[in-house]
């Protein structure tokens, strides 16, 4: 069931009221059964897998708490392995067979194996991810195995955030769903609100620009220059505002319940280095990634080398994690390869701030790292949304072609046209990035919603209508989510 679905209208609002009428000894048996259906609504059979995955880390969390030793790692290593089995069969297993096949005809040899004709469930990798992380915060001894399996269920199934994060922990989640909430108005209102933000950003802003955008990336050998250029940016938007918005209703929906998740983006593109980005893009993964896999592997504690592969092996398998294609394995390294340029710059690059002057200017200078920075990010991007490396490698390698050629508006108005916009829609379209980048600087003075709350009420449903309007008019719907595909 997609968020900005009509079935959704509907099945919020019911589930929300019956959710505080019904008994608290009952709402979590409810909310087990309204996350069953809303997963349901996409391929109803998934759900089998969704459920095996459940049953095998239930057990091994309990498992784990009773042994000992070797034992202990044992069942971590088997729930592990079950998770990732599944994610590889359904997600990589094609990938890696069409591999082996390319290699077997290079070495004139026979690959027997056939690829398989399924449909990759969705939310896998997300759910997976949470149900991995209880497992092993329970073997750390940082997490109780719980023994209600209607409770973990709904850990590893709770709607709002099931088909796209934020990825949880069980200390942060499981406890909320034992706790009685109340209905309290300031707190569902918030949460309203910043459903209709997500929804805002996903049906108005990302869903627009991702008309042009599927037509330059669609056929990219029929650009050059300035519309792959603006393709690329208007992606680096339609991809943030598409999942943060996911983001937004899904901390919303459970907000309005009662429940707090994690925040799950933070105006990553005001980051003034790549490492900073990544503490403010998709935080639930990248933390994940941090805590489960970088400092297990030692992170920055060991030799300068053993760290260096350290944190480059995190990114190539994060690349992996969002797709089975070469281009997010690409996607990964840049970003790693980033991290390990600026850190082996960074004397350098200090030293040329202190020659240059621009210690002195320090606003300018932090425009320019955010240009910069923004523009290493878009760069990535390309091998995050091309279908294939060759097409990856041929927008890369044609950005600034044609661009002496435009010398005038009349020149740059021909080279955006037939782009898939209308004159009028293109211009919306900055407009709505301009007017998402005035949010984002008021947001750096605090909370838009508590200093909406501050206001008389008349400015107040000025903002709320016009939000609401702005969805009913200038939204596109029914367009899936870009990270329900991983």
């Amino acid at each position: 069931m997609l968020f900005n679905s009509v079935q959704f209208v509907f099945f919020f609002p019911v589930v929300t009221v019956l959710y505080f009428l019904l008994p608290h000894k009952f709402r979590a048996v409810f909310l087990l059964a309204a996350s069953c259906i809303f997963y349901m609504a996409f391929i109803p059979a998934y759900i089998l897998i969704l459920l095996l995955v459940i049953v095998i880390d239930y057990i091994a969390g309990i498992c784990i708490e009773r042994s000992q030793g070797g034992r202990r790692t044992l069942f971590l290593l088997m729930s592990i392995a079950a998770n990732v089995g599944l994610l590889a069969i359904f997600k990589y297993y094609n990938f890696i067979t069409e591999n082996l096949v390319r290699i077997a005809h290079v070495l004139d040899l026979r690959y027997p194996l056939p690829l398989l004709q399924v449909i990759l469930p969705i939310g896998l990798s997300f759910h997976t991810f949470q149900a991995m992380s209880y497992t092993i915060e329970v073997y750390r001894g940082k997490h109780k195995a719980e023994r209600n399996p209607v409770i973990y269920a709904l850990y590893v199934m709770f709607y709002p955030q099931l088909v796209a994060g934020p990825i949880e922990r069980p200390q942060h989640l499981i406890p909320q769903f034992r706790a009685k909430h109340q209905f309290d108005y300031r707190r569902v209102t918030d949460g309203l609100k910043l459903m209709a933000w997500g929804l805002f950003k996903k049906v108005v802003i990302a869903d627009r620009l991702a008309v042009l955008v599927n037509r330059v990336y669609g056929a990219p050998a029929e650009h050059a220059g300035l519309p792959l250029i603006v393709a690329t940016v208007f992606f680096a938007f339609q991809i943030y505002c598409d999942f943060s918005g996911y983001s937004d209703i899904a901390i919303g929906a459970a907000q309005v319940m009662g429940f707090n998740l994690m925040k799950n983006f933070n105006r990553p593109y005001l980051a003034t280095s790549i490492r900073e980005f990544w503490q403010r893009w998709h935080i639930s993964l990248s933390t994940w990634f941090r805590d489960y896999l970088y400092i297990p592997l030692g992170g920055n504690r060991v030799a300068r080398w053993r760290w260096q592969a350290n944190l480059l092996i995190t990114f190539l398998i994060s690349g992996l994690w969002h797709g089975a294609n070469w281009t997010y394995v690409v996607w990964g390294a840049l970003h790693g390869a980033y991290l390990l340029f600026a850190y082996q710059t960074a004397a350098l690059r200090a030293r040329m701030v202190e020659w240059s002057g621009l210690h002195r200017l320090p606003r300018v200078h932090q425009g320019l790292r955010m240009l910069v920075t923004f523009s290493l990010v878009c760069f990535a991007w390309i091998f995050f949304r091309a279908r294939n490396l060759p097409e990856a490698l041929y927008i890369a390698t044609h950005l600034t072609t044609g661009l002496e050629r435009l010398t005038s508006p009349r020149a740059i108005y021909a080279s955006l046209s037939g782009l898939g916009l209308s004159p009028r829609e293109f211009v919306l379209a900055v407009a709505l990035v301009v007017f998402l980048g005035v949010v984002h600087a008021v947001q750096q003075q605090g909370s838009i919603r508590q200093m909406l709350s501050e206001q008389p009420a008349w400015r107040r449903w000025i903002v709320y209508y016009g939000v609401v309007l702005g969805i009913l008019i200038g939204g596109r719907f029914n367009e899936q989510f870009v990270y329900f595909q991983f």
